[in-house]
């Protein structure tokens, strides 16, 4: 297995030699980001801004208009909350095709704790006019959606993952935007993830299997622009939809799987597992997805209580 960031680097790192367009600006985080293996490998591709996150945005934007395909890398955080003035005016305003990297993005940043993680990322860049924001299951994702990313004519927010986890793919996998991927089929319950999170998911549908539930797993790389009528029919024939996200509940994923299920699927039940309106804390990783209820067997425990509060219901 290998992580997201790792991908990134080396696919990267590939991508400039072929095309002298393709360029990775960084903010003093290569060797976390992994952006050290274009500035090792190409030095020509690389530029190293330091700390200036703002600076950094309006270096990207100025190269875009000369024709170059920059990509911004530095810690999710500092993109979507240090650098959002120069983001929303700059790239988002003008549309102008600069590739966000966004590292450790989510919940499990290296026991960083709440100054590092990022989990209103999502939340932010759906908001945000004419950005895509694309959230890869693993590596195989990861490094597809950087290739495409590196040829998308307009403003891209991607969200990568530190640590490495179970492929849900294999190196056959090709990225289409449009798609919604039905990683498991089920007739019980349809369990709804994106991000690295989908990889955790399945493996809750293989416990809840052990339990006589039959969970649907379906992974949405790309939360805007979502194909909605491909994910309202990936949730449809079942009594309840589960969202699971790395992210706060308030306008993430389950944001949008609510907003489908309310114009194309009304009656369908939701239940929501994410992360509460609150700061998250420094601590492994396990210990995390353990107390925000992301690992697979606490989001298994909560499917098993939701599907019994149905049954109790109905």
């Amino acid at each position: 297995m290998k992580a997201q960031r790792q991908v990134w680097g080396e696919t990267l790192l590939e991508l400039s030699l072929q095309d002298d367009r393709v360029v990775v600006l960084d903010a003093d985080l290569a060797t976390s980001t992994m952006a050290h293996l274009v500035a090792e490998g190409n030095p020509s591709a690389f530029i190293e801004v330091g700390i200036a996150e703002q600076n950094m945005v309006g270096m990207a934007f100025g190269l875009s208009t000369l024709g170059y395909r920059p990509w911004l890398s530095t810690f999710g955080v500092f993109l979507t909350h240090r650098a959002l003035d120069q983001i929303r005016m700059l790239v988002s305003q003008t549309g102008a095709p600069v590739r966000i990297a966004a590292a450790y993005a989510g919940l499990l940043n290296g026991s960083s704790g709440k100054t590092h993680q990022d989990l209103e990322d999502l939340a932010i860049m759906r908001a945000m006019p004419n950005m895509t924001v694309v959230c890869p299951a693993d590596e195989y994702e990861a490094r597809e959606v950087t290739r495409w990313a590196s040829t998308f004519d307009g403003p891209v927010y991607i969200r990568y993952a530190r640590d490495a986890v179970t492929p849900v793919f294999t190196d056959e996998y090709r990225f289409d935007p449009a798609a919604v991927h039905l990683l498991r089929p089920g007739t019980d319950v349809a369990l709804i993830s994106t991000g690295v999170q989908s990889s955790r998911t399945l493996e809750a549908a293989e416990l809840l299997a052990a339990q006589g539930i039959d969970a649907r797993v379906v992974h949405i790389p790309v939360l805007k622009p979502a194909d909605e009528a491909a994910l309202a029919q990936a949730m449809d024939g079942v009594a309840l939809v589960v969202s699971v996200e790395e992210h706060t509940k308030i306008n993430g994923l389950g944001a949008l799987v609510a907003e489908v299920i309310a114009a194309r699927l009304p009656g369908m039940r939701q239940e929501r597992i994410g992360l509460a309106d609150g700061w998250s804390e420094s601590a492994p990783n396990d210990f995390l997805l353990d107390k925000y209820g992301l690992s697979p067997q606490r989001v298994a425990e909560q499917v098993v209580t939701a599907t019994r509060e149905l049954v109790a219901v109905r």
